[in-house]
């Protein structure tokens, strides 16, 4: 695709989380190996998210078919949640984890939205993602909408780029936060041989950003080898917390030093410095020797609420008592995570947010 065909060129953006939604888009959950022995609970939990969700937006849940259908719905309703501003589309997925497999929406002036559809190639680990990777057409063609497919030159054909939605997080006005691990690492088979200013220049042309802010590694228990959104969040234009471990012998201590240091000597797209304010992580999760990756910094903005993962833990007063501060409009909302997180994910990976 020429520069002059891209969203950027067109006059599209990513706006920030928190600029107004027309919807919420999740997966309804099914993949019982993602959480193995306690699955019978994390399709509560979707429904506590759905409730909240309601009161500031619609929510548009994808299901494989009218069977999975019919017992969302019951369990929605049993749950006591109104179903007036829910609404189904059946589109099969491998997994729930709309934030990556998801096209991102991007917005022009004039209230028209596209879709940029990044390669999903299950983080580059899963082998069963073909369903998750052709939600982006499916979406395409439900909403009517324009969608553009990131490439870069590879011979005589382009080669689609792979990108998850948790990789990236922007403040709407011309700046991204990632990290190296995610997108520049050679450990992890997503872009081969792209370099880091080919990214950037990706990120500018389909985004509609003008600066990359690049954090080093995510946090331990991660496998989607470092998504920002477990590490770092903008909460506005210029300020972005970051998660602090504070215990020095935990893995996660030297590299969210590190990023905070990083942070502190960055600017936004104008030159401005950062405001940055830290977010502390909850002690470990750990569910049959594994640590989860479990932070509160995967929290996400709604229109009508803050919702932000728990873990039954003595940070998780602290933490929404900052993420409130920081969200004086909008209720704060801790949602129970201790299951979810076992999916490898909480509430940020499971959203996706389509722009009003």
């Amino acid at each position: 695709m020429s520069e002059a065909a891209t969203p950027a060129a067109l006059g599209y953006r990513m706006p920030a989380e928190w600029e107004p939604h027309a919807a919420t888009w999740l997966a309804w959950p099914h993949a019982r190996g993602d959480w193995p022995g306690k699955f019978e609970t994390v399709p509560w939990v979707f429904a506590e998210v759905v409730r909240h969700l309601l009161a500031g937006e619609r929510v548009r849940i994808l299901v494989d078919d009218a069977r999975m259908q019919r017992r969302a719905g019951d369990l929605l309703r049993r749950a006591g949640v109104g179903r007036a501003r829910v609404e189904f589309f059946r589109v099969p997925t491998d997994r729930s984890w709309m934030r990556d497999s998801c096209p991102q929406f991007v917005r022009r002036d004039d209230g028209d939205v596209g879709l940029v559809g990044w390669r999903f190639n299950g983080w580059a680990k899963y082998g069963n993602h073909r369903r998750d990777a052709r939600v982006g057409d499916a979406l395409a063609r439900l909403l009517g909408r324009r969608r553009w497919q990131p490439a870069v030159p590879d011979g005589r054909r382009p080669r689609p780029v792979v990108l998850e939605g948790g990789a990236v997080d922007v403040n709407g006005r011309g700046t991204v936060l990632a990290t190296e691990e995610c997108l520049l690492s050679r450990v992890q088979a997503r872009n081969p041989g792209v370099r880091r200013d080919a990214i950037e220049r990706l990120l500018g042309a389909y985004l509609g950003v003008r600066k990359v802010l690049w954090l080093g590694r995510g946090i331990a228990g991660d496998d989607t080898h470092g998504h920002v959104d477990d590490v770092a969040r903008f909460v506005d234009e210029r300020t972005v917390v970051i998660a602090e471990e504070r215990d020095p012998s935990d893995p996660n201590y030297e590299p969210l030093r590190d990023n905070r240091a990083r942070l502190a000597r960055m600017t936004d797209q104008d030159g401005r410095r950062l405001r940055v304010v830290p977010l502390p992580m909850p002690s470990p999760v750990i569910f049959a020797g594994q640590r989860l990756p479990a932070s509160y910094a995967n929290f996400y903005v709604a229109n009508a609420a803050v919702l932000v993962p728990t873990f039954n833990d003595a940070r998780d007063r602290e933490a929404l008592a900052v993420l409130a501060g920081l969200f004086p409009s909008r209720p704060v909302i801790g949602i129970h995570a201790v299951d979810l997180v076992l999916g490898l994910g909480t509430l940020h990976c499971l959203t996706q947010q389509e722009p009003a």
